[in-house]
C-alpha cells in the first residue's frame, strides 16, 4: 500500500513516533490524516483532522468511529511505559490497558472501515515484544509481547477479507519514553520513515532502525516465523 491520497488513523499522535508518523503521511500524499490524542491538538494542515481519542475509553473510540467516514489505514501507536520490577501486579494494569486492550479495542472499532477499503492494520509494537527489558520494564514488556501476538492473530483472521496486518518493532527510539536512558537511539522521523517504506514493501515484521535492523533476516526465516505461518494455515483449513 502506497500513503498517497489514502486516508490514515494515527493514535497517540500528539508526540514522538505518532506525530512523526503524521508529518511522514502528510509528507507521502495522504488525502486525511486523523489524529488520534488524548488532549486538544491543533494542526496547520488542513488535511489533519484531530480526533479525541482516549484508547482506554470506549465512549471516545465509537465517538471516534463515526467521525471517520473512510480509514485505508490504521496505526495503533499509542502506549506507554512505566518503570517496575514485576514485584506488584497493579504495575500489568496500566500497561495491559492501553498497549493490549487499547489496541484491541481501537482495532475492532475501525476495522469494519479498513476492511471496505482493503487496507492495512500497523501495531507500533517493541523489539521487547520478542524479548523482555526484566530489570526495567517488564510489565511494558509483558504487554507488548502480548500485543505482538494479538497482531499476528488478527493477521491470520483478516488475511481473507483483504486486510493487511503489520508489527512495527522498533528497538530504542529518542522519544519522551527513553528521555532518560543514555543509550544509542533512532530519530522518530527516521522511524516514520522506514515503517511506510515497509508498508509499501508488504513486510509483516518491520525493523525499523539501526538497532532492530539485524533481527530482520533472522527473523524472518526462523522457526517463530515459519510456526506462524503453520499455525494460520491450519486455522484457515479449520474456518
Amino acid at each position: 500500500m502506497t500513503i498517497d491520497d489514502k486516508t490514515v488513523l494515527v493514535t497517540g499522535a500528539n508526540r514522538g513516533i505518532g506525530q512523526a508518523l503524521v508529518a511522514e503521511a502528510l509528507a507521502r500524499g495522504a488525502k486525511r490524516v486523523y489524529a488520534g490524542t488524548r488532549r486538544p491538538l491543533t494542526h496547520p494542515d488542513d488535511r489533519v483532522t484531530p480526533l479525541s481519542l482516549d484508547v482506554t475509553s470506549p465512549a471516545q473510540i465509537q465517538a471516534a468511529a463515526t467521525q471517520v467516514e473512510s480509514l485505508d489505514m490504521l496505526i495503533n501507536n499509542a502506549g506507554i511505559a512505566l518503570p517496575d520490577d514485576l514485584t506488584d501486579p497493579a504495575a500489568l494494569e496500566p500497561h495491559l490497558a492501553v498497549n493490549l486492550f487499547g489496541t484491541y479495542a481501537v482495532t475492532q472499532a475501525f476495522l469494519p472501515a479498513v476492511t471496505r477499503s482493503h487496507g492495512a492494520i500497523v501495531n507500533i509494537l517493541s523489539v521487547n515484544a520478542l524479548a523482555p527489558l526484566p530489570f526495567i520494564i517488564p510489565a511494558y514488556s509483558v504487554s507488548k509481547a502480548a500485543a505482538f501476538s494479538l497482531t499476528q492473530s488478527l493477521r491470520a483472521l483478516v488475511a481473507g477479507q483483504g486486510v493487511k496486518v503489520h508489527a512495527v518493532l522498533p528497538g530504542p527510539v529518542d522519544t519522551d519514553m527513553t528521555r532518560g536512558s543514555d543509550i544509542p537511539k533512532a530519530s522518530p522521523e527516521s522511524v516514520a520513515q522506514a515503517i511506510f517504506d515497509a508498508v509499501e514493501d508488504g513486510e509483516e515484521e518491520i525493523f525499523p532502525d539501526p538497532a532492530s535492523a539485524p533481527l530482520a533476516a533472522p527473523w524472518r526465516d526462523g522457526i517463530a516465523k515459519l510456526l506462524e505461518r503453520q499455525l494460520a494455515q491450519v486455522a484457515s483449513v479449520s474456518a
